[in-house]
């Protein structure tokens, strides 16, 4: 399987799949991942977008070669993590869903153990995390104990210590989950300069915006499959329209808008409708046309937006739940 510009990928997975044993002699085991397909590209922002549960974190152990593959073949940097997982493991960087940052050291010796961990030399990793601390924003914070740092500063010196060797390939669990918006933007910045530096980046998110921030191409995955793989756009212009309008009725006139409604679109184009249990979702070309057909209709919803599709409609039409669910 090569790239999209011809070259071997960085990454190749052919029938990955992962089943956890029963708990017990009577027990079933668990199939997390059902046998998916995918590469990744040298340079390339990939992401694992789906709901919790979904094998998002199932697979991403299995590329950090933590976790054995029991179906398929996997090959990272043209090596079998079967067999080469120490070599592998040396060419990765790592940031887990929870930050596992020693607080017993400061700042900067965490990014100083983490480097004598990989066996580098003293002056390398003296100069290599005065740069990481810069680039993590973290310069006045180098000899601070962890307490004094915000959730989205323990979230960057993770990301910093991950990369104090200098890997080939960054590995993202959920790298924004549990963050304020502002905390969000700035590690958004921090991935987008490493990408700009050729660092390539596998990410797991259910956050849509996140997933259309970062990613080149992504997976939606859904209950251990593949829904479908893509760039943000691609996925966007194949499972939705170009608009979407959200109306909120009272509930006790929520059923009898949905289906007035649906005399409103028009299925040949592409236009349907999502009955939530709080809102309704018209998938239109035009929404703003749209909005005044149901005006013209006597309809009058509490609320009207009119907003572009996103990765959450196509979830939404790809598996029929929302993300959060």
């Amino acid at each position: 399987m090569a790239g999209d510009d011809g070259a071997t990928p960085l990454i190749q997975a052919e029938g990955l799949g992962k089943t956890y044993p029963p708990r017990d002699r009577r027990g079933t085991g668990f199939r997390a991942v059902a046998g998916i397909d995918f590469h990744v590209n040298r340079g390339e922002a990939f992401g694992f977008l789906g709901p919790n549960g979904a094998g998002k974190s199932s697979t991403m152990r299995m590329l950090g070669c933590v976790s054995p593959a029991t179906e398929g073949t996997l090959r990272i940097l043209g090596m079998d993590p079967a067999r080469d997982g120490r070599k592998i493991r040396a060419r990765l960087g790592v940031v887990p869903q929870d930050d596992v940052l020693d607080p017993d050291l400061t700042v900067r010796e965490n990014l100083t153990m983490y480097g004598l961990y990989f066996g580098l030399p003293r002056r390398v990793i003296k100069e290599r995390t005065e740069r990481l601390l810069e680039f993590a924003q973290l310069e006045e914070k180098a000899g601070e104990p962890l307490g004094a740092l915000s959730g989205g500063m323990r979230r960057r010196l993770t990301i910093a210590r991950s990369l104090i060797n200098e890997p080939d390939i960054l590995l993202l669990d959920e790298p924004t989950t549990g963050l304020d918006p502002q905390a969000r933007h700035v590690l958004w910045d921090r991935l987008f300069r490493l990408k700009q530096q050729g660092v390539t980046l596998l990410l797991t998110t259910h956050y849509m915006d996140e997933a259309e921030q970062l990613c080149d191409r992504l997976v939606v995955m859904d209950k251990g499959l593949i829904a479908d793989e893509g760039s943000p756009q691609e996925l966007i212009r194949r499972h939705s329209t170009r608009e979407v309008l959200e109306l909120r009725f009272r509930i006790d006139e929520h059923e009898q808008a949905a289906e007035k409604l649906h005399d409103l679109v028009r299925p040949g184009e592409g236009e349907r409708v999502e009955v939530l249990p709080d809102r309704v979702l018209v998938y239109t070309h035009d929404g703003e046309t749209t909005l005044a057909a149901v005006t013209a209709a006597r309809m009058t919803p509490i609320t009207a937006l009119v907003r572009r599709s996103t990765l959450e409609d196509v979830f939404l039409r790809l598996s029929g739940r929302t993300l959060t669910d």
